[in-house]
């Protein structure tokens, strides 16, 4: 995925949600200051493989044996944690810093990738804890265009854009561990997130001429509200 690809969706979700170009891209520099490049290739041993892009709702705990069967785990955020209780290994950690970033830069200091975003919302986070990772373990991202060693890869919230990274290095197949839309227990503004991550995640599906079972019963809702957006820019 590519930003010119990408920038037609994140445009969309800047019009849905009200959100502020310009303050994303103050975040962008500031992490793009503390940040280090971060060689794509170390991720390069997830080729073909079998990826679990582990989300974070309650379910997970159910679903603990999905991820460890897997060949790599990409969790999101607080999803990290669980698994590491239940004794499974974590080999990226995608994060836009609002619940544990602890976890996080622990897991750079033990050499575990990590993918921190930068986003109009987090900028005293991202002040307060990319100084506090591990270089070379550190990848950061942006929702606008990148800017030096900060990438943009594709997607919106933590769980999708851990699609959207092992897409790009080119994951075989992808499976989704503790993922829930329809939790009743998030707060309005998450539930549309949510729905912003499943028609996400059903581009990236059709991108990749692959069906998530994550997005079973979903799929004509999903095109009903992409192909608008999408226009031309599939590729």
């Amino acid at each position: 995925m590519n930003f010119e690809t990408f920038e037609p969706v994140y445009e969309a979700i800047l019009a849905d949600f009200g959100f502020d170009r310009a303050a994303d891209e103050r975040a962008r520099d500031v992490a793009a200051e503390l940040a280090t490049p971060f060689p794509l290739d170390r991720l390069g041993d997830w080729r073909g493989e079998t990826v679990a892009v582990a989300g974070a709702a309650p379910r997970l705990s159910e679903d603990v044996e999905v991820a460890r069967d897997a060949d790599v785990v990409v969790a999101a955020s607080t999803a990290a944690d669980v698994l590491r209780d239940r004794g499974v290994a974590v080999d990226c950690m995608v994060t836009d810093l609002d619940k544990n970033p602890e976890t996080a830069a622990a897991l750079t200091r033990e050499g575990v990738p990590v993918a921190a975003h930068a986003h109009g919302d987090n900028l005293l986070a991202v002040r307060e804890w990319l100084p506090r990772f591990a270089d070379g373990a550190t990848l950061a991202t942006t929702q606008a265009a990148p800017v030096g060693p900060v990438r943009n890869l594709g997607g919106f919230t933590d769980g999708d854009r851990a699609a959207f990274l092992a897409d790009h290095v080119g994951a075989g197949r992808l499976v989704f561990p503790g993922w829930d839309f329809d939790d009743p227990d998030v707060e309005p503004m998450k539930a549309r997130k949510l729905d912003w991550a499943a028609r996400l995640l059903r581009w990236l599906e059709r991108r990749r001429d692959e069906r998530f079972g994550v997005l079973d019963g979903r799929r004509e809702e999903l095109d009903g509200a992409l192909d608008p957006v999408l226009g031309e820019c599939e590729e």
